[in-house]
């Protein structure tokens, strides 16, 4: 099969490689109709990711058609059309046991690299370094769904791809986002990163309660989207300081909540964003936390900072003190798809959400090298891309 592969920072090629097999009972096979590349994908892309290999298949945010299943998997058949949750959950662990898929204890074969990091162990991800688990990827035209016989979802034959694609990945990281921050009638919600994530963090902020959700980013082409589709008020970081607009935008208190939708490739102005650039380019800092430290600052006396972007490793000069200081709280993590998947599937069936607004750019799979450097780059105003194998 053709498949998309990691060869070193900043180089993808599509090649040929072996199909893959059932390898256990709970196993499936998905022919792949759809796959997108997520702004996580960029951290990979980019060499930012610890223990990926050259030739490794990378994407994780995928639907498509069974073609085959093991003999444990009683709930799908070759033929059903699915949508695939990006993290791997085994089910029966005591963290999916309670809705939290992304810490699965059983999904990782890879655990003892994890440990060595991060002192505990979190579920595998498709296509995300060997540390997650090592699993090939889905920028693919077939992948190895492991555990199918939970999390998978089989959606309508009537619905396009594009209107589902998302409950993969993108929509339940934004929702999840949104719903950390404990929303109370009255908020403002203040999002950083009008990506796909943020584009649907700020949706499903409306959809809790909030009264205000401020979008901060630098592309107008973003910004415009956030605008028209996700009813929010904008902050172009480039014109004006987003601390001092956040604080004007809220009568001087500053956002009752705080959602970082753009993970440890930040960018900010002046001095602290070329810190941060030199830092991370000679690897004595891995993420660039710019994001974090203005939700610090500028997040109100008690509010709530959700982190769903990609944090990988290690940042530095942190306001810690305005932090602790002003009592915040910080809830953040890898998203459980699981948990909100059959949520969301039934809002876009019932005509209450399209995701579909944020593809911008739907390619063949055998153009993903350019697909990465238009993405990477933000060319042809760039926000989402759809690759069809």
């Amino acid at each position: 099969m053709k498949a998309v592969c990691w060869q070193s920072a900043n180089e993808v090629r599509v090649e040929t490689v072996p199909d893959p097999k059932i390898l256990n009972p709970r196993d499936a096979i998905i022919k792949i109709t759809s796959t997108a590349i997520c702004g996580s994908d960029l951290h990979i892309y980019g060499g930012y990711i610890p223990t990926v290999q050259k030739g490794d298949i990378i994407g994780h945010e995928f639907m498509g058609e069974v073609v085959e299943v093991g003999k444990g998997v009683n709930n799908l058949k070759p033929g059903d059309r699915v949508v695939v949750p990006s993290t791997i959950g085994c089910g029966n662990c005591h963290y999916c046991q309670h809705d939290m898929w992304s810490l699965c204890d059983n999904s990782n074969p890879n655990s003892w690299i994890e440990e060595k990091l991060f002192g505990n162990v979190t579920s595998a991800i498709y296509g995300y370094s060997h540390m997650l688990g090592g699993y090939a990827g889905a920028q693919a035209e077939y992948v190895r769904v492991p555990f199918a016989d939970v999390g998978v979802v089989k959606v309508p034959p009537d619905l396009p791809d594009e209107m589902l694609l998302f409950i993969s990945d993108a929509i339940p990281t934004g929702y999840m986002g949104a719903e950390f921050c404990d929303i109370q009638p009255g908020d403002t919600v203040a999002v950083w990163g009008c990506g796909a994530v943020g584009q649907f963090a700020m949706i499903s902020a409306y959809m809790m309660g909030a009264e205000k959700v401020i979008a901060i980013d630098r592309f107008p082409e973003r910004l415009e989207m956030a605008k028209k589709y996700a009813k929010a008020e904008v902050i172009n970081y480039e014109e004006v300081n987003a601390g001092e607009a956040l604080k004007e935008m809220t009568g001087g208190r500053g956002p009752d909540a705080c959602i970082d939708a753009v993970g440890l490739e930040a960018h900010g102005v002046g001095l602290e964003d070329f810190y941060d650039q030199t830092k991370q380019k000679l690897r004595l800092e891995t993420d660039r936390p710019h994001v974090l430290r203005e939700m610090m600052v500028a997040c109100r006396k008690g509010g709530t900072l959700s982190i769903m972007g990609v944090y990988g490793g290690f940042v530095d000069k942190m306001p810690f003190g305005a932090a602790f200081n002003k009592g915040l709280t910080f809830r953040m993590g890898q998203m459980h798809g699981q948990k909100y998947m059959h949520l969301l599937l039934k809002l876009i069936m019932d005509g209450k959400l399209d995701p579909s607004f944020v593809v911008t750019h739907q390619l063949p799979l055998e153009e993903a090298p350019h697909a990465y450097q238009m993405f990477q780059q933000k060319q042809d105003n760039c926000i989402k891309v759809v690759l069809k194998p």
